[in-house]
């Protein structure tokens, strides 16, 4: 175990004990200094507070405009029946301070669309939850300039998901010393900087730091899967549709001012079209995009469900404390979640060419307006 922290009181060592053992005192030191911002105040983001808070962080900032209704009721367990009426961050304050109340808790009650790019430059962490796409690649570039970690999650009834991007974390892991050298690239985006050797218990550990670079949600929406997933048949068919359901959504939010799909012809039509584009795109069976998943995903559609949102909460949350304790792999970059099968399955999006895109790019000579500048191929002006 590390060296005990002076900064660290008696009080808070037997508060965080458990916690302490596990990641150390170094760790929870960079927890209890760190500045997070947590971005509309729903059921997804109730887990992450609760995880957040319990864990012992320095501040927590919630920024809501909006007023709490009966919906609301339903899987938020901070509101009760007397926060109808109130604002959403406000009415929820009083139950997260009795929590922890080592935690500063702040509440702003603004639209977070009001706030300049600076205003999250004070944070360690920005965590969006439940923004259209637009807004959150426009939160995710004041985060890359402020050189600020940023996560963007969702919850949509059975499912859901969580986007990182850490531009470039470092971290440490700690494993026996094999006799196999370590290779310097171990993934197209995560590399070995240093490794460093002790002793514990007569056997020899290896303190490994890692690098991983990521890439912006607008990137990442528009990448192809890494072969791995896609080169082998069977590999293909267990790539979830959610995939390319979700990017459907934010295309479709894209092209209608941020709202979500209904059951007008059509929407349904539309984005029918954009989640098989889509789903083509990322060089997937079209088999596996079936009308019942399409129906399923649509109806679920701005709800929310309690265990799904305690899953994702839970598993935002820890990242958030493996990313500030620099301690454990990150998640690399996007994670969805479908409830109805039980899967939660993790993929890397980042703008890298397919071999053979990059072999045939300097064959190709550039074509003069090759796209009309009013709209999509084919689809005529937007």
């Amino acid at each position: 175990m590390e060296s005990q922290d002076q900064s660290i009181s008696a009080e808070e060592i037997a508060l965080y004990d458990r916690q302490i053992r596990l990641w150390g005192f170094k760790a929870q030191e960079k927890l209890r200094s760190a500045n997070i911002l947590l971005i509309t105040f729903k059921a997804l983001a109730n887990e992450v507070a609760k995880n957040l808070v319990l864990a012992g962080i320095g501040s927590l900032t919630i920024i809501d405009d909006a007023i709490v209704t009966e919906e609301d009721l339903g899987a938020q367990f901070f509101l009760t029946q007397d926060s109808l009426g109130h604002n959403r961050a406000q009415a929820a304050a009083p139950a997260i301070r009795a929590m922890n109340p080592r935690v500063q808790l702040h509440v702003e009650t603004e639209n977070v669309a009001t706030k300049p790019p600076d205003f999250f430059a004070q944070f360690d962490v920005t965590i969006a939850t439940e923004l259209d796409f637009s807004m959150c690649t426009t939160i995710n570039a004041a985060c890359r300039i402020a050189g600020r970690s940023f996560y963007a999650a969702g919850l949509h009834g059975f499912y859901g998901f969580v986007f990182a991007d850490l531009i470039q974390h470092d971290f440490v892991i700690e494993r026996a010393k094999s006799n196999i050298p370590s290779a310097t690239q171990e993934t197209p985006t995560r590399s070995i900087i240093n490794i460093t050797t002790k002793k514990e218990n007569e056997k020899i550990i290896e303190m490994v730091t890692k690098r991983e670079v990521y890439s912006p949600l607008l990137l990442a929406n528009t990448s192809p899967l890494p072969e791995d997933f896609t080169r082998l048949p069977r590999r293909r068919k267990q790539v979830t549709p959610l995939l390319s359901c979700l990017r459907a959504l934010w295309e479709f939010q894209k092209l209608s001012g941020g709202r979500i799909p209904t059951f007008h012809h059509h929407d349904l039509e539309l984005f029918t079209k954009l989640s098989r584009e889509v789903h083509q795109e990322l060089k997937l069976d079209i088999s596996t995009l079936d009308s019942a998943f399409l129906r399923n995903f649509l109806q679920n559609l701005g709800s929310e469900l309690s265990p799904v949102a305690a899953f994702l909460g839970g598993s935002l949350a820890q990242d958030v404390i493996n990313v500030l304790s620099a301690r454990e792999q990150p998640l690399q970059n996007l994670l969805l979640f479908d409830g109805e099968k039980s899967v939660a399955p993790t993929y890397p999006l980042h703008p890298f060419f397919p071999p053979e895109l990059v072999n045939a790019m300097p064959a190709v000579p550039p074509a003069p307006s090759a796209i009309p500048m009013n709209g999509h191929p084919g689809m005529g002006p937007l």
